[in-house]
């Protein structure tokens, strides 16, 4: 399979765990704050051992193997991580979006846009770098070492898809609304995929940079959204957990399978 495509598809996948997470909500049960706090920490520690273990790891390896001494791909992937994070920064600082504890960030011209629309722009800016980290990888065309990190931003996909769909059901949404509402957050990773497939798949001289520039992102992700929201319910010590967790689950995977 063309990696372009393969990076797409599992973009894609990957997505859709969004909604599949999400479908709990539509049971009538209740998603606790401490469940809440350990699938949201159990998602950034997903992405953390995913930035080092799938990005920024073999990324540094791919740069030495084009030439670079040790040095020289070091400082090229803190150059890669930084651009990341700015990337996030800048999307955050222009972008109009809320989340449903910090509230709204970036301009002050939101009035014209739905709150749901906020929301969504908040969620999408969070998935595009998972979606980013997938292609990235498949447009190796090692598909070997590639589908550890699909499998693992599916997983965290999954309480992230259902963590948010309970968050707009609190904030009174329809539960097939909220269902929605995931379907369309999740679809923004293929497009991430889509578009770190072609860069690499193109131009194989560009993917120890790509792939530290998606580390970037998700470290920014991890940050500034998830251990802020995990921790804001005062569950701190379950959120914790969930991070250990998920950051030995993606190791596991990373190790085990790539």
């Amino acid at each position: 399979m063309p990696p372009i495509l393969a990076g797409f598809l599992a973009s894609l996948v990957t997505g859709l765990a969004t909604v599949i997470g999400a479908l709990p909500v539509l049971l009538p049960i209740k998603l606790t704050q401490r469940l809440q706090a350990i699938a949201l920490g159990f998602g950034g520690g997903v992405m953390l051992a995913a930035s080092a273990f799938s990005l920024i790891v073999p990324g540094t390896e791919a740069a030495i193997a084009q030439g670079a001494s040790q040095i020289e791909a070091a400082l090229l992937m803190s150059v890669g991580v930084l651009l990341g994070a700015v990337f996030l920064l800048v999307g955050h600082k222009y972008i109009p979006h809320e989340h449903f504890v910090k509230g709204q960030e970036g301009v002050n011209n939101a009035e014209n846009l739905k709150r749901i629309w906020l929301f969504i722009t908040a969620i999408t800016i969070h998935n595009f770098p998972e979606g980013l980290a997938v292609g990235v990888n498949f447009g190796t065309n090692n598909l070997t070492n590639s589908f550890p990190i699909a499998i693992g931003i599916g997983l965290q996909n999954m309480p992230e898809g259902l963590v948010v769909a309970v968050s707009l059901v609190a904030q009174k949404y329809s539960a097939l609304y909220a269902l929605g509402v995931s379907l369309l957050t999740g679809l923004v990773e293929p497009i991430g995929g889509l578009i770190g497939a072609s860069v690499v798949a193109i131009a194989q001289q560009i993917l120890p940079l790509a792939m530290a520039f998606a580390a970037g992102a998700m470290l920014f992700v991890i940050s500034g959204e998830i251990i802020p929201e995990s921790h804001s319910k005062g569950r701190e010590q379950e959120a914790t957990i969930g991070v250990m967790v998920g950051f030995v689950v993606m190791m596991l995977l990373d190790i085990g399978l790539g």
